[in-house]
């Protein structure tokens, strides 16, 4: 099984480059959605790299919300800090009115600094540059590297339960394909039995009772769902050998397993065949909540 290349749509990573004089940093994580869908955040300027950017995403990323953002890498503790003189004054005066009126407490300054845009950071200039794109291309494959890495690594995970899910899928199929009461001598015999009763107790025309009799065995019988559930089995475990961008299609089987199981469970003429199709159920429900979670 190919297991590494089975990605969960769930990752996070973070890049650095030094381009230029310029220490740039690039982080990116992903979680699940139904299609790929990018948000990208770059310094001022850079906006002429976002179409780029987002191709080159596209190309080790087939399905999930990304979000990626670049810029230069502050040194800790040297980001500068600026006070709104105006802004502070101002809202300190409505705070001390509005003290007043109502009768609560007084504003302190540790609370008015808490007041958006009273204190400002001065972010400077990143440093980077439309020019800058080949190293920004470098960091951003560098970011993406870690992004697969961290999906893969999820996903193997993943892929093994999922694994583990068909398995126990194929063992409950068999079990219903064996189950005695779902055998087509045991569905006659049954309905034998009661056509017997209904001739003895009416006398209703044995030949009628009979066509009646086979038609009903017909739809009594789960062979053909049994097929299709082993044929959903081989599927699912060809995806998972194939590897790569295979969440919708065994979500897509996950719905058909689960179509079948509700036929077994409606066709069913014993407690044990109706008690392995609500197993059945169960099992992949399970596997349909990790199916979701991979590309």
């Amino acid at each position: 099984m190919s297991e590494a290349d089975i990605q969960s749509m769930t990752g996070f990573a973070t890049a650095h480059r030094l381009i230029g004089s310029v220490q740039a940093r690039c982080d990116v994580r992903s979680v699940n959605g139904r299609s790929l869908d990018i948000k990208l955040r770059v310094p001022p300027g850079l906006e002429p790299l976002e179409q780029g950017l987002k191709k080159r995403i596209g190309g080790r990323i087939a399905r999930g919300n990304v979000q990626m953002s670049i810029g230069a890498e502050a040194a800790a503790d040297t980001t500068p800090l600026a006070i709104d003189a105006d802004a502070f004054r101002h809202v300190a005066a409505r705070a001390l009115a509005l003290s007043v009126e109502t009768g609560l407490a007084a504003p302190t300054t540790d609370g008015l600094l808490q007041v958006r845009g009273v204190v400002m950071a001065d972010d400077g200039p990143t440093g980077l540059d439309p020019a800058d794109g080949t190293g920004i291309d470098a960091l951003v494959d560098a970011a993406l590297e870690g992004l697969v890495a961290a999906r893969r690594a999820e996903g193997a995970a993943m892929a093994a339960l999922v694994a583990g899910h068909v398995d126990m899928i194929e063992m409950l199929v068999d079990r219903a394909a064996q189950e005695p009461e779902s055998q087509p001598g045991a569905i006659g015999a049954r309905l034998s039995a009661q056509v017997e009763r209904l001739v003895g107790d009416t006398g209703i025309d044995p030949e009628r009772l009979s066509v009646e009799v086979a038609l009903l065995a017909a739809k009594a019988d789960i062979t053909e769902e049994i097929g299709r559930l082993k044929a959903h089995v081989a599927a699912a475990r060809a995806h998972l050998s194939e590897g790569g961008p295979i969440g919708r299609k065994l979500d897509f089987l996950a719905q058909e397993f689960n179509r079948e199981a509700n036929t077994l469970c409606s066709k069913s003429p014993s407690a044990g065949l109706t008690g392995i199709g609500l197993e059945l159920k169960s099992v992949i429900d399970q596997l349909r909540e990790q199916v979701q979670n991979l590309q």
